[in-house]
């Protein structure tokens, strides 16, 4: 059976990375000025450069030495897609898995969505923390404050302003979703586009569902089974 695994933030909790919209979830800590679904734009790169490039650093960049957990290495022979940045699915050995949203361990060129770019390793390693947003500028190559296209980087993250586009391997990801027997849906809440995007799909192609986590959200599909435990007792039964 061709089983496509979705995976979310839940997945990596077990990592010591906060899911988005937990109690000590990344929604839950905006900037000093900012919110959390305001700091996670484009137009805050554009607008503000240093404190998007701190708040990732301080929210994401912190946990980029974490280590993938069981649930990653139970997947990683598997057809998986992801919403995490964290790139533990790599680490764990999963070497054809799609990270739709991104990867916090590379940068691109900042360029006009849709161009082909090549994604590079992010310097998050060689931060200075005594003076953090003149290290972030400097290292993503920004000068008085504004991001030039195709001259500063920026990291390689799909942003709530941005679209899917093929740097994201979004129609790889679409064809993985329509070939599929089944699709799993793990540590995921549902509040994400490409979720909405493989339910459409498995409702137009009759594919089965399964929702795994311990409070799952109920979810409109003719042959959907709930499987209220977390991803690492899923992957013991399974």
């Amino acid at each position: 059976m061709n089983t496509l695994y979705i995976t979310g933030a839940g997945v990596s909790a077990a990592s010591g990375i906060p899911t988005f919209r937990g109690d000590e979830g990344y929604w839950r800590m905006g900037s000093k000025n900012y919110t959390p679904m305001e700091m996670a734009t484009r137009a805050m790169y554009q607008q503000a450069p240093a404190e998007f490039l701190a708040w990732y650093y301080q929210r994401f960049a912190r946990y980029r030495d974490h280590g993938p957990n069981e649930v990653h290495y139970w997947l990683k022979d598997k057809n998986l897609i992801t919403q995490n940045i964290d790139g533990l699915d790599g680490k764990a050995g999963n070497k054809n898995y799609i990270a739709v949203h991104g990867r916090l361990d590379q940068m691109t060129l900042f360029h006009q969505q849709g161009d082909n770019v090549t994604p590079l390793t992010a310097p998050w390693a060689d931060v200075d923390e005594s003076r953090l947003h003149d290290s972030l500028l400097a290292m993503f190559n920004i000068q008085q404050q504004t991001p030039l296209l195709n001259h500063s980087f920026k990291p390689l993250v799909l942003l709530f302003d941005e679209y899917y586009t093929e740097l994201y391997r979004i129609s790889e990801a679409q064809q993985r979703m329509r070939d599929a027997d089944k699709m799993v849906f793990m540590g995921t809440s549902f509040s994400v586009n490409i979720t909405q995007m493989a339910l459409e799909i498995a409702r137009d192609y009759d594919i089965p569902i399964e929702v795994v986590d311990p409070n799952p959200a109920h979810i409109l599909h003719a042959n959907v089974s709930y499987k209220k435990m977390t991803a690492l007792d899923y992957i013991q039964v399974n």
